[in-house]
């Protein structure tokens, strides 16, 4: 009996392991950033996997029109191919961070993998735009400690989310808005795609129209939509006593 209960723990474990490793609000490994305090009037929307020809330079004029800023964590090797689209990001007032260089699951990588693949997309995105934020987000958000360890040795912040759009396969623009609507809580950090992991041209035009319809809504409603370093920001300030603020 004994043998069995200690079995029955065992894979416990092993399960909340696992789940912590790649559940967005997991903290079991590291700290990482998922959002402000719940309640808060802040929305910050993040688009993985660009840059991405053509449907980025689409967002941009989305979120032109409504004058919002962004979060874009992009991908090194699709970075090399398209600087430009990166560069007109950065020229939008939009954030770019660093979402590794091909895309892995890094909890299968190695420790030298793990910072070739964070230092390369550096790399890449210093080539294009210079200095850039030190924003970090995993590929399929998955971590553990030696990745959130790495990212910080390299002065980077991981980044995750509190809402998943569920748009990486493309749905209607009428699906992507329902997820987010029914997770949306103020305070959030949004996940979608304005590209896709496997190859450039990934079509994200139901994003694009998404975001469009999911700004005007929330707009209404009186949210503030803002950038991860901003919302990083404004919560750090919140947790300051009044005296020093």
């Amino acid at each position: 009996m004994l043998g069995l209960a200690l079995t029955a723990v065992s894979g416990a474990a092993a399960v909340a392991a696992g789940y912590q490793s790649m559940a967005p609000g997991g903290q079991w490994y590291g700290k990482t950033f998922v959002g402000a305090a719940s309640g808060t009037r802040q929305i910050a929307l993040t688009y993985d996997d660009g840059p991405n020809d053509p449907h980025t330079l689409r967002l941009l004029d989305v979120l032109a029109r409504h004058n919002i800023n962004a979060t874009f964590f992009v991908i090194g090797s699709y970075v090399l191919q398209r600087p430009e689209i990166v560069r007109e990001i950065v020229h939008a007032g939009h954030v770019v961070g660093n979402h590794t260089f091909t895309h892995p699951l890094l909890t299968l990588k190695s420790q030298a993998e793990i910072r070739k693949q964070i230092s390369d997309c550096r790399a890449a995105l210093e080539d294009a735009v210079g200095r850039h934020s030190n924003l970090f987000r995993p590929p399929f958000g998955g971590r553990r400690p030696a990745v959130l360890r790495l990212a910080g040795e390299l002065a980077l912040k991981t980044v995750m989310w509190s809402v998943t759009a569920y748009d990486w396969n493309a749905p209607p623009a009428a699906v992507i808005e329902r997820k987010v609507a029914q997770q949306v809580r103020g305070g959030d950090v949004i996940l979608l795609h304005d590209g896709g992991h496997k190859k450039m041209g990934e079509d994200r035009c139901q994003t694009v129209i998404a975001t469009d319809h999911l700004l005007t809504r929330y707009k209404t409603e009186g949210y503030e939509f803002v950038t991860v370093p901003q919302m990083m920001e404004s919560s750090a300030a919140s947790l300051l006593p009044s005296s020093v603020r």
